[in-house]
């Protein structure tokens, strides 16, 4: 393997979304060490911060029906039973829920929890609270995705945070997504979380952290009721 085929192992790959994020820090930079050689030294910092912030690392997805994948980088801070947000049109009822939250540091690509057609993308504008209070489920900012999987409806939910003021949807309803397939990003810091079907029974608990595209959240197909067969 050549020198170049080894740094380009090496290095993770950054979203295109941070192109120009990092495209202005780096002009920044250039002028801050041509003003004031202290400043260009904080504004690289900075900039080196902002790549790291966008990079998207490849990711190896468990590959099974059923299988609910974490579609975040984060910490689990919440799971347990919660009634759907409205505009997802999941019902009134508390279904098993998974929440993670990211701080600056993680990565923020996000990923479809599991194989489906996207049947409903809603966003709704809101406030900007600490994502890893439960009420901001409620209150903040967010955009949900719902999709129509072999073992039902799963939604997934992009929540801004106190420092997060933009989500990024890279799909539209009518889209078919794989497992694991990167769906949106969120700038920067905030939360996702993950609506089951009814009977579903997460595999995480809090405090556990988890990663995006890998980390196996929950087994549909074993929570599912045993099938019935008549004789006779």
């Amino acid at each position: 393997m050549s020198l170049i085929d080894t740094i380009r192992h090496s290095l993770v790959p950054i979203h295109r979304e941070g192109y120009r994020f990092i495209a202005i820090g780096a002009v920044v930079t250039l002028v801050l060490f041509f003003l004031f050689q202290p400043l260009g030294w904080i504004a690289l910092m900075i900039t080196v911060w902002i790549a790291y912030f966008f990079r998207d690392p490849v990711r190896v997805t468990p590959q099974r029906e059923g299988l609910v994948i974490a579609p975040a980088d984060g910490r689990v801070c919440l799971v347990g039973p919660a009634v759907p947000p409205k505009e997802l049109g999941l019902g009134h009822e508390p279904v098993p829920r998974v929440c993670i939250f990211m701080n600056v540091f993680d990565v923020h690509v996000n990923r479809a929890p599991l194989a489906g057609r996207v049947v409903r993308i809603a966003y709704r504008p809101g406030k900007f609270l600490n994502a890893e209070l439960d009420k901001a489920s409620e209150f903040n900012e967010r955009n949900g995705v719902v999709l129509d999987t072999a073992s039902g409806l799963v939604g997934v939910v992009q929540i801004a945070g106190l420092v997060a003021r933009r989500i990024v949807c890279f799909v539209r309803e009518g889209e078919e997504l794989g497992t694991g397939e990167r769906f949106g990003l969120i700038r920067f810091g905030s939360r996702v979380d993950v609506y089951f079907p009814a009977g579903a029974r997460p595999l995480v608990a809090e405090g556990q952290r988890a990663v995006a595209g890998e980390t196996v959240l929950a087994d549909l197909a074993y929570s599912q009721p045993p099938a019935r067969f008549r004789i006779g």
